[in-house]
């Protein structure tokens, strides 16, 4: 898997499970359970616990994990996680192959929705409803 579209699969997997990842306890454990399913819970604590260790040696990963833990939905934010992820990726590329795999088998499972390639879109879950409007963000631009 190309390591952008890993990175960027990554974070938006992981950016709201941040507030509960980075938490300790078992109520948090208990919170993200109820709200995302188990299964979900169960990948993120497991490429979090993958990828914590090398995040953890980086000041400014560890600032950029808290504040998309603090907003999870701050593009910003998440832009700076995507890049920290690229870096601890890019240098141990072990890790990038482990993470890889646990991302193709986590979307196998239905867990991780993955959009590969240029104006691709990806779900995760049901689209229920009269209309449905998916955009992939460029306007109809080519």
């Amino acid at each position: 898997m190309e390591l952008s579209i890993l990175v960027t699969t990554v974070v938006a997997f992981l950016a709201p499970f941040l507030p509960y990842v980075t938490k300790a306890g078992e109520k948090a454990a208990e919170e993200a359970g109820k709200k995302f399913g188990a299964a979900a819970w169960n990948q993120a604590k497991a490429l979090w616990g993958k990828l914590w260790p090398k995040v953890e040696d980086r000041p400014a990963a560890q600032d950029a994990v808290e504040n998309v833990a603090n907003n999870p939905e701050d593009e910003h934010a998440r832009e700076a996680l995507r890049l920290q992820v690229k870096k601890v990726l890019a240098e141990d590329a072990g890790l990038a192959q482990e993470i890889a795999g646990m991302v193709q088998a986590g979307a196998q499972a239905g867990v991780i929705a993955m959009a590969l390639g240029e104006r691709s879109v990806a779900l995760g879950g049901d689209i229920v409803g009269s209309t449905v409007n998916i955009s992939t963000g460029d306007k109809g631009e080519k």
